[in-house]
C-alpha cells in the first residue's frame, strides 16, 4: 500500500528537502450558491440562490447560508461536503419558509460538484426527493465571492442574491 495521498506532505523526490508540503486548496469563505429544480405544483422551473459562509477542516466543508441571503426569503440552506481532490459529494438540507409555496417542509438530498481549475467555481447536480414523492435532479453550482468571514464580510453579503 502507497502513501495516503490525503497526507500533509508529500515522498521526497531526492531534493535537499527532506520533506514537502501538499498544498490543499482552501475553500473557505463566502460563496454563492445556485440551484435549479422544477416545481410540479407550478408546472415552472425555479432558481433557489443563497449566499453561503463554508468552514474547511481537513477535508470537509460545511457550508450555511447567511441570514437573510436567500433568493426565497427565511429558507436557510445547509451542507456538509467533503473533497477529494476536484470532486467534492455530500449532502444538502433545505428549510422552506413557513409562509411559502412549500409551507415549511424540509427538504434535503445528496450532491456532487466538480471543482473548476481555479478553485473559484464548482457546477454538479443535486439528488432530492419531491413534494409528490418522487426522486428529482439538477444542476448546482457555488461561486466563490469572498475569502474573508470577517462582520463587515457577512454583513455584505446577508442578502438575498440578485
Amino acid at each position: 500500500m502507497g502513501p495516503d495521498p490525503r497526507s500533509a506532505t508529500a515522498p521526497s523526490n531526492g531534493t535537499d528537502s527532506a520533506t514537502q508540503t501538499t498544498a490543499r486548496p482552501n475553500y473557505g469563505g463566502v460563496w454563492l450558491s445556485r440551484y435549479e429544480f422544477y416545481s410540479s405544483g407550478r408546472d415552472a422551473t425555479y432558481t433557489g440562490a443563497h449566499y453561503v459562509v463554508i468552514v474547511q477542516n481537513g477535508d470537509r466543508l460545511t457550508g450555511k447560508s447567511l441570514p437573510g441571503a436567500s433568493s426565497n426569503a427565511n429558507s436557510p440552506l445547509s451542507l456538509d461536503l467533503t473533497v477529494n481532490g476536484n470532486v467534492i459529494t455530500g449532502t444538502w438540507v433545505e428549510e422552506t419558509a413557513a409562509d411559502g409555496y412549500y409551507a415549511g417542509a424540509v427538504y434535503h438530498g445528496a450532491i456532487q460538484l466538480l471543482v473548476e481549475p481555479t478553485g473559484r467555481r464548482m457546477a454538479g447536480k443535486w439528488v432530492g426527493f419531491g413534494k409528490e414523492f418522487d426522486v428529482n435532479t439538477g444542476p448546482w453550482e457555488l461561486v466563490f465571492k469572498d475569502a474573508s468571514v470577517s462582520k463587515e464580510t457577512v454583513e455584505r453579503y446577508s442578502r438575498p442574491p440578485e
